[in-house]
């Protein structure tokens, strides 16, 4: 038994606590509450003062793509069809798998300094679950799966077979395997069929990139757009497909396996109503979307009609870094000048979307996201010396506190981060991803870009 003790607990499904005890037991959390004076407080054990820190959930990150870490910086300033042909490029070129998983690897380290408990992490090499196991976090591999040309779904299926067998056996407690068929403009009517039946056979969790920019909408809607002309320059049909991005994955029975629907930004209210009655979750990444031109995305409708929403960092190579107080701030900041609001959404809707939110959008609820007796010990204290005074503690940890200001952090009772150091930090990792970062460089002055156009 380990009783922590902080200036301040946030349990989130409760009002936050001050001078509060977070006490925990064979990794799971027996009690919440005052410090002193509680008769129901366990006895015996140790005591752990963490100080002038706020005790919350540990964070939860409902999208991110860890094996891209390495790209941070690389792909500033590009319409987003260039974005994502010298992503493909240069990753293909330049990143083998020793690469990724470093890049993964380092991608985790960032998150635990945030905070950042829980993983949803969408990729193709399945370094992130590799990752996210040697680490000791929480997490979901959704393994990425391609193929706009329906003459391609049977390989691409068998690939995807392959790989998730492949990643099966790392499973455990804290990590397991999910399928992501990408997006619509990488991904054949036939290949979201398929991938949903795979799923479904298997029990897999599944994840997909939709309504995310206009140039997505476009191909979809009216088969025209930069997407269409670059599926037509290599010989594969295009034609519309449907109303919506949306509406397309309700047509083709993909939303019947009630997916994580990522983004969401480029969704009109029959959109918002057929995610809400396919009980499907929304993974909003806020900063991305800002960041590459898409737009903002009406979480306060999705929201409303009773959509499960948690909060994404997106890849650093979209966003920069991963700080999911950040992602919730900028998430509230951008809701209230959408719809020129000065009280919703709220501080507290939106520190919920960081941690009961997104473990809900993740199916897994039951088990992390608050500080709930029975529930797993998933911790992240933050410093609040930068916050003084706190009149409101969910207000500070919107507001004021950064990710950078994490100074505990456990997973399943097992401490990982102490005074803001990692105790089991991958040796040389920060240098061997710097290498690679130098070779993507070169490649890209040497005009590997041009010559993979």
């Amino acid at each position: 038994m380990i009783r922590y003790h902080a200036r301040w607990v946030v349990p989130i499904a409760e009002p936050p606590i001050p001078e509060a005890t977070v006490a925990v037991d064979n990794g799971r959390i027996a009690y919440v509450g005052p410090r002193d004076g509680a008769p129901e407080l366990p006895p015996g054990g140790s005591d752990d003062d963490l100080g002038e820190v706020m005790l919350l959930p540990g964070l939860v990150n409902a999208h991110c793509h860890l094996e891209l870490t390495t790209m941070r910086g690389f792909l500033e300033d590009l319409d987003f069809r260039r974005w994502i042909l010298r992503l493909t490029a240069a990753r293909r070129a330049v990143l083998d798998g020793d690469a990724l998983l470093d890049a993964a690897r380092l991608g985790v380290e960032e998150g635990i300094h945030a905070g950042i408990t829980t993983y949803a992490d969408t990729g193709d090499s399945g370094a992130a679950m590799r990752a996210m196991r040697d680490a000791g976090v929480r997490g979901i591999n959704y393994q990425e799966v391609f193929g706009p040309d329906p003459n391609q779904c049977d390989a691409s299926i068998k690939g995807l077979e392959e790989k998730v067998a492949g990643l099966r056996y790392l499973e455990s407690d804290l990590v397991r395997v999910g399928v992501s068929p990408h997006a619509p403009y990488t991904v054949s009517d036939a290949l979201f069929r398929a991938t949903t039946e795979f799923a479904r056979r298997h029990g897999l969790p599944m994840a997909i990139h939709i309504a995310e920019s206009e140039i997505e909408s476009r191909y979809v809607s009216k088969g025209a757009g930069p997407f269409a002309d670059g599926l037509q320059a290599r010989g594969i049909e295009v034609r519309a497909r449907a109303r919506s991005p949306v509406q397309l994955l309700a047509d083709l029975g993909v939303l019947t396996a009630s997916p994580l629907l990522i983004h969401c930004v480029r969704i009109d209210p029959i959109d918002v109503a057929t995610i809400a009655d396919a009980r499907c979750a929304v993974a909003h990444c806020p900063a991305s979307n800002a960041k590459l031109g898409h737009g903002i995305a009406p979480l306060t409708e999705l929201l409303a009609a009773g959509v499960r929403v948690g909060l994404g960092s997106d890849s650093v190579a979209s966003n920069n870094r991963m700080d999911l107080l950040d992602e919730a701030r900028l998430a509230l900041f951008s809701q209230r000048a959408r719809l020129m609001a000065f009280e919703s959404p709220s501080a507290d809707d939106m520190l919920h979307l960081a941690t009961l939110g997104g473990a809900d959008a993740l199916g897994l609820a039951d088990v992390v996201g608050s500080l709930e007796v029975g529930k797993a010990a998933d911790l992240a204290a933050f410093a609040i010396a930068g916050a003084h005074p706190v009149h409101d503690a969910i207000a500070a940890a919107v507001y004021s506190i950064r990710g950078s200001d994490a100074r505990f952090v456990a997973v399943g009772g097992r401490p990982l981060l102490r005074d803001g150091v990692l105790l089991n930090p991958n040796p040389g990792v920060s240098d061997r991803v710097e290498r690679s970062a130098r070779a993507l460089r070169e490649w890209l002055a040497a005009g590997g870009e041009m010559a993979q156009a």
